[in-house]
């Protein structure tokens, strides 16, 4: 009799795929919560106990339907840890005839089903995850030819091809980005809407977790664990999202406070990341809150979300299936410093830096900006090892898949890719740090200061980068300007930068 085994992965728990649309008793289907995935980084508790809730109620899910399930739980008796070893198991107890998976999003795990399937002496194949808007290859294709892998251009194709905001061939409004309108600091005595949380109870998950030795960062209450762990509390997210924060997204989306952790975003990356609701649903739910209220929701908050959507994250995964393995290694700069103890702790005397590690620590979030202009900034600025930079975002972030995280980290945040995602590398003093937030008024450090005991490190340390990296950077047509201003500079004056930049990096764990 013909038996397959079908394996779903953590992050790809999409009831709508079309494996579940009918019950045949001769297909089981496995999860497994197992070791290889909890160490091969340091990862937040939030994010281990957020992947096993979520596969876990998957499970539910399925079995609740008649779908026949195995599930490895952590510590199963039976549970050898690793995806190969468990399948293996299992085709010999229950004489499996066939084996089916799903593309993972993973180069590491693309290859490692890959090459466990050649062994195997069953029949295998694989099944596309049917979340994506464009497949593995389609940017590659597009920018065949090309030098640069320009988002916007990719943009435009993607809603064309899934005609999203479209009038015919041209877009909604005679207009495709509003990206400069989207770049508002929260007035000081505004309130954001409070967000939504959910009070899920994790404490039997954390218990499992506590009799290993799983190493992990960050703080959890396992009995209020705010993020969603289903298809129903990620839908109940969208819903408050596109009903109490799309309307003020796009002006706020960038800007940056101590007082609130999530502003106006939508925080359904871990829900998207783990394919519990999809991309196309997401948009659609935004546009159709749009169209119903378009005396209420300006157009821009509409197109800055929609962009991140089916612009930003399809072209970050089109980038890694067109560059990987080789961008895991990229390190334009050659930087080779280790990142400061305190991006473990939080406790550092930069404001900013203090506050978005810190809410990191407690949420296993932090909005783009946030990560981007704060402690990406400050990891470029400092000379840091791409390599550490990765491991710290991909083990801090609960939405942090390598297909998406390393693509943001090595590309856009540390430019160490030499420009393949980014056309400048994303740098800032203070100047753009308080511009964008509220962080600069009741820091230890002044922002205005350049050297001397009260300097924003950020200040001296942006200097020290231009001038470091003058033989890469000289000539980029985008930053000109900073090279300018820069040679004009009094040699004294240059001088004490520099030297309050060497301080600064020499006694990077005392800032």
């Amino acid at each position: 009799m013909s038996k397959t085994l079908r394996l779903i992965l953590g992050d790809q728990l999409n009831s709508n795929h079309s494996w579940f649309q009918t019950i045949d008793n001769s297909v089981t289907y496995v999860l497994m919560e197992i070791r290889s995935e909890t160490d091969y980084t340091k990862h937040h508790i939030q994010k281990i106990v957020g992947f096993f809730s979520a596969m876990q109620e998957f499970a539910k899910d399925l079995k609740s339907k008649k779908h026949p399930v195995i599930y490895f739980y952590l510590n199963n008796e039976d549970n050898l840890q690793s995806f190969d070893k468990n399948i293996q198991q299992l085709i010999e107890r229950e004489h499996f005839t066939h084996f089916e998976y799903q593309l993972p999003d993973e180069y590491r795990l693309d290859e490692l089903l890959k090459n466990f399937c050649k062994t195997l002496p069953i029949s295998t194949s694989v099944v596309d995850s049917e979340h994506f808007l464009s497949t593995r290859e389609e940017l590659g294709n597009f920018f065949k030819g090309k030098k640069t892998f320009l988002m916007e251009s990719f943009y435009h194709m993607m809603r064309k091809k899934h005609a999203i905001l479209m009038q015919g061939e041209k877009p909604l409004t005679g207009k495709w980005n509003y990206d400069g309108e989207n770049r508002k600091k929260l007035p000081k005595n505004h309130s954001p809407t409070p967000p939504l949380v959910f009070n899920n109870c994790v404490s039997e998950i954390v218990l499992e977790i506590q009799k290993t030795d799983i190493k992990t960062i960050g703080k959890i209450d396992d009995k209020n664990f705010v993020w969603p762990i289903n298809r129903k509390q990620s839908l109940e997210l969208l819903d408050f999202f596109t009903t109490e924060c799309l309307a003020l997204f796009g002006s706020y989306q960038d800007a940056m406070t101590p007082n609130v952790w999530s502003m106006y975003h939508s925080r359904l990356s871990f829900s998207l990341n783990t394919k519990m609701i999809s991309p196309l649903e997401v948009i659609n739910r935004a546009i159709r809150e749009w169209e119903s209220r378009t005396n209420e929701i300006e157009y821009n908050q509409l197109e800055g979300f929609v962009r991140q959507i089916i612009g930003w994250r399809e072209y970050m995964r089109g980038i890694y299936w067109n560059k990987m393995p080789d961008y895991a290694s990229m390190n334009y700069f050659d930087n080779q410093n280790k990142l400061p103890e305190w991006f473990w702790t939080g406790k550092t005397k930069m404001n900013c830096l203090k506050h978005a590690i810190n809410q990191s620590l407690d949420f296993a979030y932090a909005h783009h900006i946030q990560r981007l202009m704060i402690t990406g900034n400050f990891a470029l600025l400092a000379g840091i090892h791409p390599d550490e930079v990765d491991a710290w975002y991909l083990g801090i972030y609960i939405d942090a898949i390598e297909w998406v995280e390393i693509t943001n980290t090595r590309g856009m945040s540390q430019f160490a890719d030499g420009g393949i995602v980014g056309t400048k590398p994303y740098v800032s003093s203070a100047s753009y740090i308080d511009k964008m937030s509220h962080y600069c008024g009741s820091c230890f450090y002044k922002k205005s200061i350049k050297t001397g005991e009260k300097a924003c490190p950020f200040n001296s340390l942006y200097w020290n980068f231009y001038d470091k990296n003058e033989d890469k950077l000289g000539q980029n047509p985008r930053i000109g300007m900073m090279y300018n201003v820069w040679r004009k500079m009094k040699p004294e004056h240059k001088a004490a930068l520099l030297s309050q930049a060497d301080y600064y990096l020499k006694n990077s764990n005392e800032l």
